[in-house]
């Protein structure tokens, strides 16, 4: 008895990058008083625009399509378009034991650390490790930004 809405959901899983297309998408039931912000109600206003829009990270089939996990109407997914306003992106040389042996991955949170070596008042080396950022969001790992990707490789560089 509970007041109806419709909320478009995805038809089939869908990653980086894919467009997003009538087939792709369907309308299902949602109660009225919790439909997720950013939802769209038709298929007909998911699709409306110029051009069409891509899906910016891994949508399950039958998650709800939302403004924040795609991109605006032609617009391409990169990393331009995941970011939030006034972010910044920033890539970091890794090897593989800074990439943690390839197991780090679009999507993933991690802390950035600065290692440092300082001479001390004996003639000895001193290291010292601080905490620069914490629970980034990682981008991209080298030029891979697709977030279901989940096979280890030693890479370059993190964003």
């Amino acid at each position: 008895g509970a007041q109806r809405d419709t909320v478009v959901v995805a038809a089939m899983p869908l990653k980086f990058g894919d467009p997003l297309s009538a087939d792709k998408l369907r309308e299902i039931p949602w109660p009225a008083g919790a439909v997720p912000a950013g939802a769209f109600k038709t298929t007909k206003e998911a699709l409306a625009g110029e051009g069409t829009r891509q899906a910016l990270q891994t949508i399950s089939a039958n998650e709800p399509i939302l403004t924040s996990k795609i991109t605006g109407p032609g617009q391409r997914a990169t990393l331009s378009a995941v970011l939030g306003e006034g972010m910044k992106a920033v890539s970091i040389r890794v090897n593989d034991v800074l990439g943690v042996a390839g197991f780090v991955f679009p999507g993933d949170r991690v802390d950035v650390l600065l290692t440092r070596t300082a001479r001390g008042d004996g003639g000895a080396d001193q290291s010292f490790v601080d905490v620069l950022l914490q629970s980034m969001k990682v981008l991209a790992v080298d030029q891979v930004a697709d977030e279901s990707k989940d096979s280890p490789t030693v890479v370059k560089s993190v964003t």
